[in-house]
């Protein structure tokens, strides 16, 4: 022992791939809570308003809700504006809501988002494209 450290001192050690072990587990129950912790799902039905439509709008919106992992779909309407329906994990929907579909592709120029509470949908169902209503 060193003389400035006491007799009675104690150290546990443990080993490295134990240690990483723990890490690893804490990790991982941190980042994914039990379901009972877990939040009720969201909805939303939006409407997005300006240059949405021939500017690759609903393509990019089916490759961005798959992206944050969520249900429902997208579809043009007939008075120029772009509907969809966005289903999942209420900071995903927001997310999505809030700071993606403001901006759209790079060729849209998005005027405003008109979102309504919506009934969640079943996340088997994934998201999918639908014909002009």
């Amino acid at each position: 022992m060193f003389p400035s450290t006491p007799a009675t001192a104690s150290c546990v050690f443990l080993p490295v791939a134990a240690s990483r072990r723990a890490m690893a587990a804490a990790a991982a129950s941190s980042a994914n809570p039990p379901p009972s912790q877990q939040s009720a799902p969201k909805a939303v039905r939006v409407v997005v308003k300006g240059r949405v439509q021939g500017v690759f709008f609903r393509d990019w919106t089916v490759e961005t809700a798959r992206a944050l992992g969520l249900s429902g779909w997208v579809r043009n309407r007939r008075d120029g504006t772009v509907e969809a329906l966005l289903s999942g994990d209420p900071a995903r929907v927001d997310e999505m809501v809030s700071r993606r579909l403001p901006v759209g592709p790079p060729a849209a120029a998005v005027t405003a988002v008109l979102p309504s509470p919506a009934d969640p949908l079943d996340p088997s169902e994934g998201f999918q494209r639908k014909p002009t209503a």
